[in-house]
C-alpha cells in the first residue's frame, strides 16, 4: 500500500519523474531556492538600496538582490565544477553555515576532479547522506515523543499517530513518498491540546523546528540537490543570504506594507520565521537582539552619511516596533544617529517640502 494512502491526515507528496538517477526530493520549511529577492511591496525599494548589511536574525552578511542577478549570470556560463568554484569564491564570506560546508566540501572535489560538477558531486555523497539524514530526522521525532508524555494520554495518542506516519515515510523512501517537514509542522495544528497542557504542546512544537532542512543539514542539502542542475545548486550556495524585504509585524497579522514595518533580512531568516511571532522567534535564535543591533548600527551609520533621504525617523519608528513585537526582548541604542526624534521629523518635514516644490 502507497504511504499516502495510509497517512489519514492526506500529506501531499511531490511527484519525482526520474532522469538519469532516482533520487527522492527532500521538501524544505524553508525554500531559498524558490525565494525571490525582488519584493513585490515598493515600499522598500529605499531599504534594498543599501549595501553591506547583516541579518538582523542571523547576523551574517547578506547579498542585495540586484548584486545576486550579476552573480547568477555568471554562474550560468560555468560548465565544470572548477569553474563554479571560482564563480563562487570571493561571495564565500556571504554563504552561511550549512551552505560554506557544502562550498568547501566542492572545493577541495574541484582540486581532485576539476572537469565534474555539482550535481555530481552530490550523487557520490548521496547514499551515506541519506543515512545520516534519516538517522537526524528520528532523533528530532523521538525528542518530540518525548516531550509528549508530558501530554494527557489521548493528545499523547494523536501526536504519536504523527510521529509514526512520518518514521514510516522516512524508513520507506519509495522514490515517490518522501518526508515533509513543513507538512508534518503544520499538521501539529490539527491537534488541540487540553487547557492545562498547551505551554507542554507549544515545547514540543519547538523541538520539531529542529528536523533538518537544507538550511540546517548538510545532509538534507546533498539530498535535496543531488539531482538538480550545476547552475541551480551553485545559485542556491547564495540565494539563502540574499537581502529581502521582512515584515517585522507579520502581513497576516495585520502589519502594513510600510518601510517603517520593514527590515532586510536574510531570505532564508525570513522564510523561515514566515509568521512566526517575533518572541518566539528569539526563543528558537537568542542572538537576534544582538543581531539586530548590529544591523541598527550599520543603518544608522549610512543614514549619517545621507541615506534614505526622506525617511529619518526610520531608526526611532522600527526600533519601537521591534520592542513591541519581541515582548520588549529587543532594545536598541540609537546613541550613534545625527538625529535626535524631534530633528529626523524635521528634516522628514524638509524633505517632503523640497521635493513637493520641486517642478515635474
Amino acid at each position: 500500500m502507497r504511504i499516502d494512502a495510509i497517512f489519514a491526515n492526506k500529506f501531499n507528496y511531490n511527484k519525482y519523474q526520474p532522469k538519469a538517477v532516482c533520487l527522492p526530493k527532500a521538501d524544505l520549511f524553508i525554500k531559498p531556492d524558490t525565494v525571490s529577492f525582488r519584493s513585490a511591496t515598493t515600499a522598500g525599494n529605499a531599504l534594498k538600496a543599501l549595501r553591506g548589511l547583516t541579518c538582523p536574525y542571523y547576523g551574517g552578511k547578506m547579498i542585495a538582490g540586484s548584486d545576486m542577478s550579476r552573480i547568477e549570470k555568471k554562474l550560468d556560463k560555468c560548465s565544470t565544477l572548477k569553474d563554479t568554484i571560482k564563480t563562487l569564491s570571493p561571495y564565500k564570506e556571504f554563504m552561511q553555515k550549512t551552505e560554506r560546508a557544502i562550498f568547501e566540501r566542492l572545493k577541495q572535489q574541484a582540486i581532485e576532479q576539476p572537469n565534474s560538477t555539482i550535481d555530481a558531486c552530490l550523487k557520490q555523497w548521496y547514499d551515506d547522506a541519506l543515512t545520516k539524514l534519516k538517522l537526524e530526522e528520528f532523533n528530532v521525532l523521538d525528542s518530540v515523543d518525548k516531550i509528549s508524555m508530558e501530554l494527557s494520554p489521548k493528545t499523547a495518542l494523536d501526536l504519536r499517530r504523527k510521529t509514526t506516519r512520518c518514521r514510516q515515510v522516512i524508513l520507506v523512501n519509495n522514490q515517490e513518498d518522501t518526508f515533509k517537514r513543513k507538512t508534518f509542522l503544520t499538521s501539529l495544528d490539527e491537534i488541540t491540546p487540553l487547557p492545562g497542557e498547551v505551554s507542554t504542546f507549544e515545547k514540543m512544537k519547538d523541538k520539531a523546528l529542529f528536523l533538518p532542512t537544507s538550511g540546517s543539514s548538510e545532509n538534507a542539502f546533498i539530498v535535496k540537490y543531488a539531482n538538480r542542475s550545476n547552475q541551480e545548486t551553485a545559485k542556491r550556495l547564495l540565494r539563502a543570504s540574499v537581502a529581502t524585504v521582512e515584515h517585522v509585524k507579520p502581513e497576516s497579522l495585520g502589519g502594513a506594507n510600510s518601510i517603517d514595518n520593514f527590515i532586510l533580512a536574510s531570505a532564508s531568516a525570513n522564510s523561515y520565521r514566515s509568521n512566526m511571532p517575533l518572541s518566539k522567534y528569539i526563543d528558537r535564535f537568542p542572538k537576534i537582539p544582538v543581531n539586530c543591533q548590529k544591523y541598527m548600527d550599520k543603518i544608522i551609520a549610512l543614514m549619517n552619511r545621507g541615506a534614505l533621504k526622506g525617511n529619518e525617523l526610520y531608526p526611532y519608528k522600527i526600533t519601537r516596533l521591534l520592542n513591541t513585537e519581541s515582548e520588549g526582548r529587543i532594545n536598541l541604542d540609537l546613541s550613534n544617529y545625527k538625529y535626535t526624534e524631534n530633528q529626523a521629523k524635521a528634516a522628514e518635514k524638509r524633505y517632503r517640502s523640497s521635493k513637493k516644490s520641486r517642478p515635474n
